[in-house]
């Protein structure tokens, strides 16, 4: 996998980027409305979506559960839902 443009460390790259521990609402990505736009994969501050193909999904080793995508998504297509251990 590539790194995306503009992001500084690769996800995963250093275990002290292991977020998701923390987090108190995490992404759910719906694959029903996604029109391919990858306006999540830019906006992402983090670089941690991933797909194609409107697949996409969050690795949520490192989600820090800010909820850009979910509010840059143009059609909805991702839910913040509270975290559940």
């Amino acid at each position: 996998m590539s790194k995306p443009i503009g992001i500084v460390a690769k996800p995963g790259s250093s275990k002290v980027n292991k977020t998701g521990t923390w987090r108190t609402s995490r992404p759910v990505f719906l694959h029903k409305n996604c029109n391919d736009c990858r306006i999540c994969v830019m906006v992402c501050p983090d670089g941690v979506i991933f797909g194609s193909d409107s697949n996409y999904d969050a690795d949520l080793d490192y989600c820090k559960g800010c909820g850009i995508c979910a509010r840059e998504c143009p059609t909805d297509d991702i839910e913040m839902v509270l975290e559940v251990k």
